[in-house]
């Protein structure tokens, strides 16, 4: 299977000036752990998780005047739709992260996270079948 088969292809894309707290609510709204951060001025292309947010609340932030910019990922690992399931599993496991942003001819088209590579993968009946 492919990260094509997997991703969500719904991104939600936001600023660097974003707070956090507007960050959160997007991400709360849509019911997903990641946004991408595309910023006009550098056309660089973050992340920014629900992990990202939490750190700095526990941190004692505010989240009211952190930014994304502040909190973004940007040494960032991208995928294609062409990586494999196990492709994108084996770089989110030496990377130490659970979203991969996916890009295709250098545009965001997508995430994938670990959840989608699970449920892919509990729905694969060799799979199944291999582990039994």
């Amino acid at each position: 299977m492919l990260v094509k088969d997997a991703m969500s292809t719904v991104v939600l894309t936001i600023g660097p000036a974003h707070t956090l707290r507007q960050a959160a609510r997007l991400m709360a709204a849509r019911r997903i752990g990641a946004a991408v951060v595309f910023d006009n001025d550098t056309c660089g292309i973050g992340i920014l998780t629900e992990r990202d947010i939490l750190n700095s609340l526990g941190a004692g932030e505010n989240p009211d005047r952190e930014t994304a910019h502040g909190h973004t990922t940007s040494d960032v690992v991208f995928a294609t739709p062409q990586w494999t399931l196990d492709d994108a599993a084996g770089a989110m496991l030496r990377g130490g992260f659970r979203h991969l942003v996916v890009l295709d001819d250098l545009e965001p088209v997508g995430i994938v996270s670990v959840r989608d590579i699970i449920r892919c993968w509990s729905d694969t009946p060799a799979r199944t079948a291999a582990a039994a």
